[in-house]
């Protein structure tokens, strides 16, 4: 993708992000960052403030260095004690976090005020698009902007890189890629099973879900990367102390727990499923990139505030389906992000498979044929210049 011609004078970039939930706010960062880095050729800075969490997910990462340099990507922790710099052409506070003082007062201090945006979490929510590209507050005379990422026109789009989905589009169609990339991995494929990726929150549906794979008359491979998820697993096997590596079956279900994979590995691995378990904003899009029918576990919020966000969504994706298909899955996702059993939507699922599968693609289709969220970043800022 080339470079815009706005960008060549200027484009130093800070992005700051708080880890919250482990991985999924430095997951979208850093996928942005590296983006913005590649395709649009600017400077960026990323501030992270637990490098032991971003390390799962780069292990290249030096925990005990403050200042390097990661795949193009200056990565700084952003530690209590700020040392003050200064501030970049474009400030990016990553969902809401709160920038240090110091640092606010150095983007008043510019001679030339910077772009300054919040990047919200991702919603299907209506009142998304009239917020989208709004200002919001003030730092003295330094505005800040809502930029939020969305599924409809008038939002900032997805994070997608340029190429994935025909790269997607190749492995998919390459069987012995994906043999040697599972076997890579370790995983040595069941015999005519199905395979389920599984990356979730803590969730008391679980062991209905695995009743109904374990009886069901086609067998599954249920890949589990490390994660807060195999805590239900094990409850459910009866055993302890599960781990990368850790194989076990159950009548038709063979489960193998995964290493924490990092981004590039864990996309192939959503590609190589037939469906994928998915949870929180980074996994939760990479799923849809994939093209494959998934399952969504959404952050849990207070007053459940998060139900209305997985309604809005739902209300998207199932257009198009027939009504018994849209019944079942959304059935599923109902019972699966309320703890509730999951046996009988999971089957009700399964008799829709066909259908289902080509939603996920068009669905994806859909998706990518719109702006994408750093080219959208982008396009804002010039348009503010």
């Amino acid at each position: 993708m080339p470079v815009l011609p706005q960008m060549k004078k200027t484009g130093r970039w800070d992005i700051f992000c708080t880890v919250v939930d482990n991985f999924g706010d430095i997951g979208v960062t850093w996928r942005l960052a590296r983006q913005l880095v590649a395709e649009h050729g600017l400077a960026v800075r990323l501030w992270v403030d637990d490098l032991r969490a971003f390390e799962r997910m780069c292990p290249e990462i030096d925990i005990h260095t403050p200042q390097q340099w990661q795949q193009g990507v200056e990565v700084r922790h952003w530690a209590a004690d700020w040392q003050p710099v200064e501030a970049a052409d474009v400030v990016i506070a990553a969902f809401a976090c709160q920038l240090p003082h110091a640092y606010m007062e150095a983007m008043v201090e510019r001679e030339k005020t910077p772009l300054w945006m919040n990047l919200d979490y991702l919603s299907a929510e209506d009142w998304v698009i009239g917020c989208h590209g709004l200002p919001s507050v003030k730092y003295k005379h330094v505005q800040k902007f809502f930029f939020f990422p969305g599924f409809q026109k008038g939002t900032g789009g997805l994070l997608r890189e340029s190429g994935l989905l025909e790269r997607r589009r190749q492995f998919q169609q390459n069987p012995a890629a994906q043999r040697a990339f599972l076997q890579a991995l370790g995983i040595d494929r069941a015999p005519d099973a199905q395979l389920i990726s599984l990356f979730a929150y803590e969730n008391a549906g679980l062991a209905s879900w695995l009743d109904a794979l374990a009886s069901d008359s086609t067998p599954t491979h249920l890949l589990v990367p490390e994660g807060r998820i195999l805590g239900d697993v094990e409850r459910w096997f009866g055993v302890s102390g599960l781990a990368a590596g850790a194989r076990h079956v159950r009548n038709a279900l063979t489960m193998q727990v995964l290493p924490f994979a990092r981004q590039d590995q864990y996309d192939r691995l959503l590609w190589c499923c037939d469906f994928n378990a998915v949870r929180g904003e980074d996994s939760f899009v990479r799923a849809q990139w994939a093209g494959r029918p998934f399952l969504w576990h959404i952050y849990q919020q207070e007053e459940d505030i998060h139900l209305d966000k997985l309604e809005a969504f739902l209300a998207l994706y199932v257009n198009g389906l027939s009504e018994p298909a849209r019944e079942a899955i959304s059935g599923l996702w109902r019972a699966w992000n309320a703890g509730e059993r999951m046996s009988d939507y999971w089957q009700s699922t399964r008799k829709h498979w066909p259908e289902l599968q080509k939603h996920a693609e068009t669905w994806c289709l859909e998706q990518g044929s719109q702006p994408d969220l750093a080219a959208a970043l982008v396009q804002f800022y010039v348009n503010w210049l």
